[in-house]
């Protein structure tokens, strides 16, 4: 029997050479990363440095492991060789070395490198966060922080305010205030992100877009600058520009936790679930952060979008033991095996889905009014909606928004009835909300257009007179009409009307705005059916008119506590009370 041998050069052939490289080192180490298994992440990094010493971005990497490990010194060890040898324009290493040396408790020498930092650094990337640090240092060491003149301080009094006016929801204040600030200090990128942040969440795309290029401009690595560009390409379909960027996402390991949150929440708006549940889970093991309810809530939605849906349930039991006032995780653990069988994909929000949070707000307006007080990510998640939602959302965020009506309202929908885009169908609505709000003035409205016939867009006017007591206001009595209860006679609907005239006649010339046509209509023919003799509870008035009893019960005192001042009652009203 013949016997068949492999000849070397023949086994030669059929072995697959292995290219080891910095990028194949690199991606071991970012593998044992997500395994966390930070001793092999290391050896991987210090080869990935061996093959490529002149490669900063290796040496960083290795220097945030060591520190994520609590090897401060070696950490430090790295970034000094990276300034001394490799890249001494680096100079965000400085600012690294401050948080080792303050983990270390050595706040004089934190306090020595982070002021070298703010002077070396005009651009001020981690402005804020040294900020922050600066206040630390100045309580541990019980004297004020030796500062020399620092040109990114300039402006930070005002970047402060106009960070204060984003958290309260006030972007387009936040905006103009942002404008002058990067006018009067243009290498100041804290407030040039931020003022692209503000244009976002007032859905204006492109100058958020044009203004992080600039910042890009100034500093082509500036993680929350690449973040965002990816996240704009996604949304214009530009995957030729997308592809590469996403590539270097992928690789990065930022240093500070700051930016891990960000990098992690951009992989997840581009769909990148794994790299983003990598990310998260190496900031729960961060003792500072792991409290946090919302940081299980995303790591959560990082697991089910990866399809994880164990790990999911786990991570938002953690964030409702943490958070058991919260309706979110309750939620979401509710609807869990739901929304596993449908293949959705969830947003990275610590907040309901918005069909469901506009659901409850329609059933409680006051409701509403509270979030809007400590939540400002409602008003932008509005403003963004109205941009980029479909007709259905877009209609009932016009709505949402009369509720809240101020000036930025006003601002959103006069730009909303400017877009050549949108039907017609939604400007009529956004007219009669600002009408209700009591614009006065001509408006200028872009009818809708085909996008044959976009060069040909038309121009209307509306004037916004208010016509006493018709409009708006008449609406509330036609809308009683509708639903008023089959028996009502001719009688109770003219005492209706009567009494919404007194109502309106005493507080003119302050008409009230109304937001919420079926609630004054409810509370309307809730008193003229008392007056009548009616058994009426606030309950059944409120579920005709799809509203809720509070909301019915709030107007109805209103109406009551106008109409009853004089101290000659007529026979169209008469005061009462109810027990409910």
């Amino acid at each position: 029997m013949e016997e068949n041998y492999l000849q070397a050069e023949d086994l030669h052939h059929k072995v697959i050479p292995i290219h080891m490289d910095a990028n194949f080192f690199f991606e071991r180490a970012v593998r044992s990363l997500d395994r966390l298994q930070y001793d092999k992440a290391v050896k991987y990094f210090r080869k990935a440095v061996e093959y490529e010493p002149e490669n900063p971005v290796n040496h960083c990497n290795m220097a945030g492991i060591l520190s994520e490990m609590g090897d401060y010194e070696g950490s430090n060890a790295v970034l000094t060789n990276i300034l001394e040898h490799v890249d001494a324009t680096m100079t965000e290493c400085y600012f690294y070395m401050a948080n080792n040396y303050a983990n270390m408790d050595d706040f004089e020498e934190a306090e020595r490198v982070l002021i070298k930092y703010l002077e070396d650094d005009p651009a001020g990337q981690f402005l804020e966060e040294a900020e922050e640090m600066m206040e630390l240092f100045q309580y541990e060491l019980e004297r004020p922080v030796k500062l020399s003149r620092i040109r990114s301080r300039e402006g930070m009094v005002e970047h402060e305010e106009a960070r204060a006016l984003m958290e309260e929801g006030k972007f387009s204040q936040a905006a103009e205030l942002l404008e002058r600030i990067v006018e009067e200090h243009p290498d100041f990128l804290a407030a040039r992100n931020n003022l692209a942040l503000a244009y976002y969440y007032m859905g204006l795309f492109r100058k958020a877009k044009a203004t992080i290029g600039d910042v890009l401009e100034l500093e082509q690595g500036n993680i929350h600058g690449l973040c965002n560009l990816a996240i704009f390409y996604q949304h214009e379909g530009d995957t030729t520009s997308l592809n590469p960027l996403i590539e270097l996402l992928e690789i990065t390991v930022p240093f500070h936790q700051e930016h891990v949150f960000k990098l992690a929440t951009t992989m997840g708006i581009l769909g990148r679930h794994e790299a983003a549940y990598r990310h998260f889970r190496r900031l729960l093991k961060d003792e500072e952060v792991n409290g946090d309810p919302s940081l299980y809530h995303y790591t959560a939605v990082a697991a089910f979008n990866s399809g994880r849906y164990k790990e999911a349930q786990r991570y938002w039991h953690q964030a409702q033991k943490m958070d058991p006032t919260s309706d979110i995780p309750r939620f979401y653990l509710a609807q869990l095996d739901l929304m596993g069988e449908q293949g959705i994909e969830l947003s990275y929000h610590y907040y309901l889905p918005f069909e469901e949070q506009l659901k409850r707000w329609e059933q409680d307006e006051g409701e509403l009014y509270d979030e809007i007080k400590t939540n400002p990510l409602i008003r932008s998640s509005f403003f963004w909606a109205l941009r980029y939602g479909d007709k259905g959302t877009k209609l009932q965020v016009i709505r949402a928004l009369g509720w809240i009506a101020d000036d930025e309202v006003k601002e959103t929908l006069e730009a909303f009835l400017n877009e050549p885009d949108e039907s017609a169908e939604l400007k009529k609505e956004a007219l009669r909300i600002l009408q209700e709000m009591g614009l006065e003035g001509p408006a200028h409205a872009v009818l809708e257009v085909s996008a044959a016939a976009s060069s040909m867009i038309a121009e209307t006017q509306a004037s916004y007179d208010y016509h006493y007591p018709g409009d708006s206001l008449q609406a509330v009595v036609d809308q009683a009409f509708l639903h008023m209860d089959e028996q009502a006679d001719r009688e109770q609907k003219n005492h209706l009307q009567n009494l919404w005239n007194q109502f309106l006649g005493k507080l003119h010339p302050d008409t009230p705005m109304i937001r919420h046509t079926e609630g004054w209509s409810a509370a309307l023919e809730y008193l003229t059916a008392k007056q009548h003799g009616s058994s009426m509870t606030y309950q059944e008035v409120a579920q005709r008119y799809g509203v809720s009893a509070s909301t019915v019960s709030r107007y109805a005192k209103r109406i009551d506590s106008v109409c009853s001042l004089e101290e000659e009652k007529d026979d169209v009203f008469r005061p009462f009370t109810e027990n409910i």
